[in-house]
């Protein structure tokens, strides 16, 4: 007698459809026309689920290895797990033995993002805190853009997801469905602003000047007083449309000229108090992994969240300039951080 032939993954396919439907193990074997045995010691088979797989005894990392693993974890803090192990020439060990030793001495960040410095840059940072020292900051208007997008910065979208539970399913956009190009101020505790660039309108020297005249000038400078005109600086980035003849000229005409209008050191993001305004507006329309449908809907929580900053965050932002230029002289010219 010849011997019988396993069932198929059709064959299996329909058994599970059919006990689904309520058939009997007799009623399956009959439409499969297959041995009634057979299917019986399938469905069991299937009911007592996988075995669990032996766990082998873990390799053990003695003192001398784990003094070993601490000098290229200090040296290599981006390569994987393995790659550590392998630099010491220790091998069997499993992955999760491994990553469970590193984070009794680590734990997981990401790298720092930086601008690039050279040593000119480093001696333009000094000359500028040098200059600058002795200036009043709560008379500074510093100001910058910010681009926000529907979908916001990748890796936000994280949480802790209970077992059994399925993470919640976001929205996969090129270019983050697109964004709104911002831009605001911050002047001792007031904030001016925020005001949204129309959409499309890519800034060089022309555009950004008849924006500020459309925005900051009609809605905000004009109100202010001659006295108060008289000692605001003003602060922009090194932008091409920000630093260029023709943009130098037109705010030259608006009274922003000579020791009004602050010079700005290249590659410098880390000194401009706004930026830290940025993070806390990022933080609090993109909380809780929140998107976007349109770019109304993201500029509307913008506006929401900038009214939400008081005048004791901004001054704090203001009067922090004292401290960063100390520290841009004490590190002589280095990045500071934010």
């Amino acid at each position: 007698m010849g011997q019988k032939k396993d069932l198929t993954g059709s064959e299996k396919s329909k058994i599970v459809r059919s006990l689904a439907e309520g058939c009997s193990s007799l009623k399956i074997a009959k439409l499969l026309k297959r041995d009634h045995g057979t299917i019986k010691r399938f469905i069991q088979n299937s009911q007592q689920g996988r075995k669990k797989p032996v766990e082998k005894p873990r390799r053990k990392i003695t003192a001398h290895e784990l003094r070993k693993v601490k000098r290229p974890a200090a040296k290599m803090p981006l390569a994987t797990s393995l790659a550590i192990f392998q630099s010491c020439n220790i091998t069997g060990v499993p992955k999760s033995t491994r990553c469970a030793i590193l984070r009794d001495m680590a734990k997981v960040r990401k790298a720092e993002r930086r601008p690039p410095l050279n040593k000119t840059h480093k001696l333009k940072h000094q000359d500028w805190a040098k200059k600058y020292l002795k200036t009043d900051f709560s008379k500074v208007l510093w100001t910058d853009e910010m681009r926000v997008s529907l979908d916001g910065p990748d890796g936000w979208a994280r949480g802790w997801i209970g077992k059994g539970q399925r993470a919640p399913v976001r929205l996969r956009r090129q270019q983050g469905g697109g964004g709104v190009l911002v831009w605001a101020g911050i002047i001792k505790d007031e904030l001016v602003g925020p005001f949204r660039v129309e959409d499309g309108v890519k800034f060089n020297s022309q555009s950004y000047c008849k924006f500020l005249e459309d925005t900051f000038f009609k809605q905000w400078y004009r109100k202010k007083s001659a006295s108060f005109k008289k000692n605001m600086i003003f602060m922009q980035d090194s932008a091409p449309s920000h630093a260029s003849k023709y943009s130098t000229a037109w705010l030259a005409r608006k009274g922003i000229k000579e020791e009004k209008l602050m010079t700005w050191p290249p590659c410098s993001p880390d000194l401009n108090p706004i930026e830290n305004l940025w993070s806390i507006i990022k933080c609090e329309i993109y909380k809780e992994g929140k998107q976007y449908t349109s770019l109304n809907s993201v500029w509307e929580a913008v506006v929401a969240a900038a009214r939400n900053v008081d005048g004791e965050q901004i001054k704090t932002l203001t009067e922090s300039m004292d401290g960063r230029l100390l520290s841009v002289l004490a590190k002589k010219g280095g990045y500071i951080g934010r």
